[in-house]
């Protein structure tokens, strides 16, 4: 296969990336995070493996960004017990343990459906077992984004959380909302709905070790 060459335009984006994740690292360390920088979804791998410890429980929820950097497979080869409910082995039943055991893991590492440039992380969930464990939890939180995630500002976190994230997320799942039929919100009130609870991360919370890792690659969705 001839190796794809790098268009002319790849560098200046790359040094785009890298200026804006710089600025969010200074954004998220002055609000209580630790956070970091990195330029590849390769690179977001090797730190994830170096914050989760040997032998220690991950909770992994609905997060395609985790998928798609390789990280539930690389865990489960070094040893590492994953939780995650996406196991299609679950039956139906077996559903709601999972996801309690996905929260109470020694680490949850998820990613989030947006981040505001002053380091405001917004997620919207169905069930509500993502956004609980982002807001509180025993153990660690890490946080893998990709750079398509950041956005201006809240209003912008909102709308991108609903006409960004949702609507493939439906489609994906095959779930029978309105967004999955037009590509964006229509704030629907049917039963089918996903977008029921609403978390605003202001600051890391109170106690809690929480490790943020910004990839300049768009992931997830």
């Amino acid at each position: 296969m001839l190796k794809q060459e790098r268009s002319p335009f790849d560098n200046s984006k790359d040094e785009g990336n890298r200026l804006l994740g710089n600025t969010l690292v200074q954004a998220l360390s002055a609000k209580g995070y630790s956070a970091q920088y990195v330029a590849t979804r390769e690179e977001a791998l090797e730190k994830v493996l170096t914050l989760v410890p040997e032998g220690a429980s991950v909770g992994i929820p609905g997060s395609v960004t985790i998928r798609e950097i390789g990280a539930l497979e690389s865990l489960k080869q070094r040893g590492n017990t994953v939780f995650h409910h996406w196991d299609p082995s679950l039956t139906p039943e077996d559903k709601p343990e999972r996801l309690r055991n996905e929260n109470d893991a020694d680490v949850f590492l998820t990613s989030t459906n947006a981040l505001t440039q002053d380091g405001m992380f917004v997620n919207i969930d169905g069930v509500g077992n993502r956004v609980s464990a982002m807001a509180w939890g025993t153990g660690r939180l890490i946080f893998v984004v990709g750079i398509n995630k950041v956005v201006r500002d809240l209003p912008s976190a909102i709308q991108r959380v609903r006409d960004k994230a949702t609507p493939p997320n439906v489609i994906r799942l095959n779930i029978e909302t309105p967004c999955s039929k037009t590509g964006h919100c229509m704030n629907c009130n049917v039963p089918e709905r996903v977008c029921r609870a609403l978390l605003i991360l202001e600051r890391a919370t109170m106690g809690r070790d929480i490790h943020v890792i910004i990839v300049g690659e768009s992931l997830g969705y």
